[in-house]
């Protein structure tokens, strides 16, 4: 029998961007909130500091930040035909464990989604008619728009500090920004990041080619910077341990280097960790939620009882903990009906690498966002009439920093071991860059989340089982991406240059992204959407459910900004809406 806690007014699940920033808000409105963190407390001073923090074989080899497989994992497989087995150790991607989650060790690349982005199906069909979305694909609309999503990008840069050039400022185009973006109301807090020399060759070579080249947004900043909440960071140093890594300068906007720092000090927050929370209790009539029940690091199961309850864990735990709790209709790709679990997409990673005889770029220099991209094949940027498919990528060179155990670049024929990889390992280590090409992937019928029927966790339930892989529209973009990096390549004249779309069947083993969407999605239709444009369940009016989990489906950009928007937007519902009137805030 769990132990009943005093109750309070929101329990928040997960305390990492979207937790933080959500618990930050309810307590300036008032509200007593609890915030529930399955791993340990992480802090910068702590756990990342400047004598400890770049370590590549704890936290790039090791993964010493990362949730532990034996905690929990998922099962995987291509198809719903195939037997799904679990993944014993993280490698397609890199759930985070503890307060800041998978932000503490992000790259930091912080775009926005374009306006067309939120109605995509309805954009398509007006441009290209029904006709052009491949049958399989399931696109659909979010809910909501770039007008009413713009003010809680604007929100979340303000407390990121986040470093860029404004390409649209107000619907004017400006110099030197990415002319694609949607229009911003304000320029970005802090001015770009100095760039090395590869993305420096990079862009001139795009623009040369006629392309419009600009700085990739970054929530590394590049100068000091006190954000919206008054807490103040520093200027990156381009140590070149970023991805994986947490941030010993202060400099990586995440949850605990922005936010924690000044929700800490509420008397109305608590947080616990190292408290998993197992399922969401439900009253008699299954439409309110009472609360939650967890289990701390001894095994002792505990009840918090709520008068809401929002979830804003990583992608796989925000849809495994509705579908252990009951909440919504779980999704069956034969009938197509229910919503828990639709629409699951991930990111299709392409890339091209580029070995030189005459160019020094001092690989172990970087920083996981600093960098210059292209947006000219991203989305629907560009004419897609004809070509068999829809959907693109962002082309970019972000040199993250070459640590010395995971980066050997050599060209291909070159032995795995011995005194020829020896010598092509020094000929190629400073002399190799590499241009990236992060591409859209589109939800289709077959690719969703749901129970697996045979594993369990350490606690007697179901693993998450996943089953993706990717569609034939997502395969032939990522050939033709490639093949634009590849050109682009070409013209910057290497000795010899690599291209590596994706292609074939996904394969869970190779890191490819972290950028795994959907399961619980947003929209307008309860038939096809799990919450509404506020992250509010339809089933349940006191759930909302906050992060990538929510995306229909995955554009050519990271997601960690939107994640941020949306725990913007549902903050203000809850603030302005909810509490004043309990109850469905849409009407479905």
């Amino acid at each position: 029998m769990a132990k009943r806690l005093p109750p309070t007014d929101a329990v928040i699940i997960g305390l990492g961007w979207a937790g933080a920033i959500i618990a930050n808000e309810l307590t300036d409105e008032g509200l007593q909130v609890v915030a529930l963190e399955r791993g340990p407390w992480r802090d910068t001073a702590a756990d990342f500091n400047i004598a400890t923090a770049p370590d590549e074989l704890r936290y790039s080899q090791r993964q010493d930040l990362m949730l532990r497989t034996a905690q929990n994992t998922i099962t995987m497989r291509n198809n719903p035909g195939q037997k799904a087995l679990p993944m014993r150790n993280w490698g397609s991607f890199h759930p985070g464990n503890g307060t800041g989650g998978a932000g503490n060790h992000w790259a930091g690349i912080t775009f926005r989604f374009q306006p067309e982005e939120f109605r995509l199906k309805s954009h398509l069909t007006e441009r290209y008619g029904s006709t052009a979305i491949p049958e399989q694909l399931t696109l659909q609309d979010w809910g909501t728009d770039w007008t009413e999503m713009e003010p809680f990008y604007d929100a979340f840069d303000k407390v990121a500090g986040t470093s860029g050039k404004a390409g649209n400022l107000e619907n004017k185009i400006q110099d030197g920004g990415n002319p694609y973006e949607g229009p911003r109301s304000s320029e970005y807090p802090t001015r770009p990041l100095r760039q090395p020399y590869g993305p420096t060759l990079f862009a001139q070579a795009a623009r040369d080619m006629g392309y419009k080249p600009f700085p990739v947004p970054s929530a590394l900043i590049s100068e000091p910077y006190t954000n919206s909440l008054g807490v103040t960071m520093g200027p990156c140093t381009f140590c070149g341990f970023c991805t994986n890594y947490g941030c010993a300068n202060y400099s990586k906007a995440s949850a605990i280097t922005t936010i924690i720092p000044v929700l800490v000090r509420k008397s109305n927050f608590t947080c616990r960790t190292n408290s998993e929370v197992l399922r969401i209790l439900m009253d008699a009539s299954g439409k309110r939620a009472t609360g939650v029940v967890f289990v701390d690091s001894s095994g002792e199961e505990w009840e918090q009882p709520a008068d809401i309850v929002i979830v804003t864990a990583f992608t796989f735990e925000n849809v495994r903990l509705m579908l252990l709790s009951g909440v919504g209709e779980p999704y069956d790709p034969i009938t197509n009906t229910g919503t828990t679990g639709r629409n699951y997409a991930y990111q299709t990673a392409n890339g091209v690498q580029l070995f030189f005889d005459d160019k020094n770029f001092n690989p172990f220099i970087g920083a996981g966002a600093v960098g210059m991209g292209i947006d000219d094949f991203n989305n629907d940027n560009f004419d897609h009439s004809g070509l068999g498919f829809i959907g693109g990528g962002s082309i970019r060179v972000t040199p993250i920093g070459a640590a010395p155990i995971g980066n050997r670049p050599t060209p291909p024929g070159t032995p795995t071991w011995g005194s020829e990889w020896k010598k092509q390992t020094v000929k190629n280590y400073l002399s190799t860059m590499s241009i990236g090409c992060e591409a859209s992937s589109y939800s289709m019928r077959n690719n969703y989340l749901s129970l697996d029927p045979t594993y369990c966790d350490r606690l007697g339930r179901p693993l998450l089982r996943v089953t993706f892989d990717f569609p034939e529209n997502d395969l032939k973009m990522a050939q033709y991406c490639t093949d634009k990096v590849g050109e682009i390549a070409k013209a910057m004249n290497p000795r010899q240059y690599v291209k590596n779309p994706s292609k074939g069947h996904w394969n869970g083993g190779p890191y490819q992204s972290s950028h795994v969407v959907g399961g619980f999605v947003m929209g307008a239709n309860p038939k096809t959407s799990s919450v509404n444009k506020y992250l509010q369940s339809w089933d349940v009016s006191n759930v909302f459910v906050v992060g990538a989990s929510a995306f229909p489906q995955n554009p050519g950009y990271n997601p960690t900004a939107t994640v941020g928007a949306l725990a913007f937007k549902a903050a203000d519902a809850i603030r302005t809406l909810y509490v004043k009137n309990p109850g469905p805030l849409v009407q479905a």
